[in-house]
């Protein structure tokens, strides 16, 4: 009666939660003030500007131009479309012409609290550019508001091609491992119905403001749930079939495999969830968004794994299996002469060469770290193909000052408004500055003014980053200015600022956390230490070895400092996950035969399933790929091949190499540490230790 109560359950919340799959996207915030450091000078310039206008303007540019040079047609075209603009936006400047004669420039200031309409009025702009317009002519839509829109566009429809991209995969791969139409089929289902409850509780809290959701935290949702949640039941399944081949009612069966299974698969989604919550303490707003969001996701697998899976298993029975059903005491020719208890004999008779050549070729890769990249990339790089916005804004460069429609924006002390303008404007690559207001009486509002700092580079060009860096020393030298510049350049500076500090305080904070689970799950504190230490060195390599793909193959133009953030929060937390899989059940194993036979009989049993987790949560990451971001197809890539090095290599060579070369001593100072000896095996006849 409970597993099919429990069942109907779950339909329930398919049921409504099925519902909110496509509405996320409704309580998203993709525009700057999502990414926006929470202390910063550029957020505080953003919350000052708000004294000077009752409304926060976003610019859009239509960028027109003409290669031979405009003609009197594309001059009145020009017209004509800053006229239509006026229906779009309260300020809207006529077209302003190049030195060179090739283009013009119209600025459609448009409301930057309103991000659906602004999303509508770069699309206006576009389809009112396209229409009667002379031939030869190229109309581009491009600055701020452009570039919001286009980062909307590439995360419209997301859902629905991550969940078929990421469903194939994960059925190819199940099916592969399980040799079954049906198993594959109810872990599916488990891993959709944990998202649908995922996405319930995230659109009820973005809802509510509890929560900060975006396209990228969404995708990573998406993502992280699949993932998780057929990791979990990949282990839950492989020690229910074990037990089925000791036991004849399927009940016992799944009693026997969760009471086994559920220590390290709720040790496995606390050290995630934990390592998640720590992106808590960044101060950037996306990141902070992330951790809550992902931790929700991967809650929700957890629960599903632990209350649908079991009671699906119950009521199907053998039949899960059809048409390989395991039968009683079948499984000792499989764990004998399989591929893993190759690996494990191999390991445990060289444990030392095996562990020393493992990290000595990690470390190789380890080398090439320092070619990896990520000191930031301009915005327009944000997009792997070719976008509008991107298009627009090189054409821009070439004919305006390249940070024209984006200025740096000063708020200075009115009494040094005259000394401020003149600093500004003897810093390099600063083209123009302009006060709000009129040049002869600049508006003045609580004892500040406000002033527009046209740069000489684009935007978001690395030239521009170092222009507002001297910028803001320019005008902090004027006395008495208390002057502070923002804008979007101020604001890239200050994300990457961030980043790089949240990297010095988040990493230290994981591992501490992940340190303490450890120790409260082995009762040990050397076992934590070596696992940590082996991730951690996975993770050194993964970055090593990423650098020389992004840098010499894919031809990235470098990285965000969130990407190496989130590849370590993901790889280190994921990672330890099939570190604990394994080594609870070392563990369980070491207490009947001693740390040596029992590593050697844990990474038998365990060695097919880990593999097969690993490689359907690099599958289900590489699907992230499928989204033209520069940030998505890093971390994708990252964490797949993290994983599948954690996977193939440092959980099974590496790790168990060096528990076995430590013996004991691994669990010390438990009492099983103290131990001499193991106790006379207490299983069945396989050998395998039992529980419960």
């Amino acid at each position: 009666m409970l597993p099919a109560l429990l069942v109907v359950a779950w339909l329930g919340i398919g049921g409504v939660g099925g519902a909110y799959q496509g509405k996320l996207s409704d309580v998203e915030t993709n525009d700057n003030a999502a990414f926006l450091p929470a202390s910063a000078e550029a957020t505080e310039v953003a919350r000052l500007r708000e004294t000077f206008a009752e409304q926060q303007l976003l610019p859009a540019i239509v960028v027109f131009e003409r290669d031979g040079g405009l003609t009197d047609a594309d001059r009145a075209f020009a017209v004509a479309r800053s006229e239509a603009a006026k229906d779009l936006a309260e300020q809207v400047s006529p077209p302003i012409p190049s030195e060179d004669g090739r283009a013009l420039q119209l600025v459609v200031a448009l409301d930057g609290a309103d991000e659906e309409g602004s999303v509508e009025a770069v699309s206006t702009l576009r389809e009112s550019a396209r229409q009667d317009r002379p031939d030869g002519l190229t109309v581009h839509v491009t600055g701020p508001a452009a570039l919001v829109a286009d980062l909307g566009e590439a995360f419209s429809g997301i859902d629905g091609l991550l969940l078929v991209v990421t469903a194939v995969a994960v059925a190819l791969i199940l099916l592969v491992v399980y040799r079954s139409p049906l198993l594959p089929l109810v872990v599916l289902v488990s891993a959709a119905l944990a998202l649908c409850l995922a996405v319930l509780l995230v659109h009820q809290l973005a809802a509510a403001d509890v929560i900060a959701l975006n396209g990228q935290s969404r995708g990573i949702l998406f993502i992280l749930v699949f993932g998780a949640a057929t990791d979990y039941a990949l282990l839950l399944v492989s020690r229910y079939r074990e037990e089925l081949y000791r036991e004849r009612s399927s009940w016992t069966a799944v009693r026997r495999a969760l009471r086994a299974t559920v220590a390290p698969i709720t040790a496995s989604a606390g050290t995630v969830i934990a390592g998640l919550l720590c992106l808590l303490f960044s101060d950037l707003n996306s990141n902070r968004g992330l951790g809550p969001v992902a931790a929700i996701g991967i809650a929700a697998s957890l629960l599903a794994c632990l209350t649908f899976l079991p009671a699906a298993l119950v009521l199907l029975g053998r039949a899960a299996f059809w048409p390989f059903r395991p039968k009683v005491g079948d499984d000792r020719r499989t764990r004998e002469h399989g591929v893993w208890h190759r690996v494990a004999d191999a390991v445990r008779t060289r444990p030392r060469r095996t562990w020393v050549i493992t990290t000595v070729a990690l470390l190789v890769a380890v080398a090439f770290l320092p070619q990896f990249r990520a000191s930031g990339t301009a915005q327009t790089d944000t997009f792997l193909g070719d976008v509008d916005s991107v298009a627009g804004q090189e054409v821009l460069g070439e004919h305006f000052p390249g940070g024209s429609g984006s200025p740096a924006v000063i708020i200075a002390a009115a009494g040094s408004a005259a000394g401020v303008a003149d600093a500004a404007r003897a810093v390099d690559g600063v083209a123009d500055v302009r006060f709000t207001g009129s040049p002869e009486q600049p508006q003045v509002v609580d004892g500040r003014v406000e002033l527009s700092a046209t740069l000489t580079d684009a935007a978001d060009s690395p030239a521009a980053v170092d222009t507002v860096r001297a910028l803001r020393d320019a005008v902090r030298a004027v006395p008495g200015s208390d002057a502070k510049v923002g804008g979007p350049t101020a604001t890239q500076l200050d994300t990457r600022t961030t980043a790089t500090r949240d990297l010095g305080v988040i990493i230290p904070i994981v591992l501490a956390v992940i340190f303490l689970i450890l120790a409260l799950l082995l009762r040990a504190l050397v076992a934590p230490l070596v696992l940590i230490g082996t991730v951690v060195l996975s993770f050194a390599a993964t970055l090593g070895l990423s650098a020389l793909v992004f840098n010499h193959v894919l031809g990235f133009p470098g990285a965000d400092p969130s990407v190496p953030l989130f590849a370590f929060v993901f790889l280190v937390a994921l990672g330890v996950d099939y570190n604990i899989f394994l080594v609870t059940r070392v563990r369980e194993e070491a207490l009947a035969h001693g740390t040596a036979e029992g590593t050697s009989r844990a990474l038998t049993v365990t060695g097919g399933v880990i593999t097969s987790a690993g490689v359907v949560l690099a599958a289900t990451f590489s699907a992230l790929a499928v989204l033209p971001i520069l940030f998505l197809a890093q971390i994708a890539f990252l964490v797949a091949f993290g994983v599948l090095l954690d996977t193939l290599v440092v959980r099974s060579l590496l790790v168990p190499a060096l528990i076995t070369d430590i013996g004991r001593r691994t669990w010390l100072p438990s009492a099983l540490g103290r131990r001499p000896t193991a106790p006379p095996p207490r299983g069945d006849e396989t050998g395998t230790a039992r529980t419960g």
